[in-house]
């Protein structure tokens, strides 16, 4: 059982321990950009305001009820609404607070929200296949790329999926979550990474409620080469590097 000791002190409360702490925020250090930044002349995409008009199910107990990962998917496109809808429901800005920190519709440790959306995009009504981000401040798609055999490069990323095999290149989307630690651990500092690994808990939550709200399924992807996919998606694999990736399809 030696083996496991470090990682389940892990899952356990420090605080006692966070407390002797002076963090990175406490000595005054300036808080990191809270939203990745990108070159002013990126081709960015308007995405629709989230609407409930969207959902084809509007019952939160039927959608608790009948969430299910889901690796079969139709040929049917996502469209533009469906898709802003799910950006919305898992990173969505819904306010600020006094400090000037983002209110979104998923709960983080101290607002510290230190996840990125990226997508690879394969089936989504008039958007061309590629590879984008999703910029929750201005609710836009910034395109960052077309992606050569995407769904063999998907194939590569996913690796062997016990279940379904490959069953992530027939997905419409591709959701892949990064996070930059420093977000958190500048808050934080050593009980920041338990946090980080809670609140991506949550934006994948509401990927699923929402995607059965709109007749759609989704899969969480917990095994995938780490390696690859920063590499393809140009994160330097320390301070920004993914954590974690959900297909997104319509349901047979």
């Amino acid at each position: 059982m030696g083996k496991f000791d470090q990682h389940r002190s892990f899952l356990k409360s420090n605080f006692a321990e966070f407390k002797k702490i002076t963090t990175d925020a406490k000595k005054g250090m300036p808080q990191p950009v809270k939203v990745k930044p990108y070159e002013l002349q990126t081709e960015l995409i308007d995405l629709p305001a989230a609407n409930e008009n969207t959902l084809t199910s509007k019952n939160i107990f039927t959608c608790i009820k009948e969430r299910r990962s889901t690796r079969l998917y139709s040929d049917c496109p996502l469209s533009l609404d469906e898709l802003s809808y799910l950006l919305w429901a898992t990173q969505g800005i819904t306010g600020t607070n006094r400090a000037g920190l983002t209110l979104r519709t998923v709960p983080c440790s101290g607002a510290t929200h230190s996840f990125e959306s990226y997508l690879l995009i394969r089936n989504v009504a008039n958007i061309p296949k590629g590879v984008y981000r999703y910029l929750p401040v201005e609710h836009k798609l910034l395109f960052m790329f077309e992606l050569d055999r995407l769904e063999n490069k998907i194939d590569e990323i996913t690796l062997d999926q016990p279940f379904v095999p490959n069953f992530a290149n027939k997905a419409a989307v591709l959701f892949l979550w990064s996070t930059t630690p420093y977000r958190s651990e500048w808050k934080y500092d050593i009980t920041a990474h338990k946090k980080i690994l809670i609140d991506i808990g949550h934006v994948c939550q509401n990927l699923y409620l929402a995607s059965e709200s709109i007749a759609a399924g989704t899969c969480a992807i917990g095994i995938y080469d780490q390696a690859l996919v920063d590499r393809l998606l140009g994160l330097d694999g320390n301070d920004e590097f993914v954590i974690y990736l959900a297909a997104v399809g319509k349901k047979p």
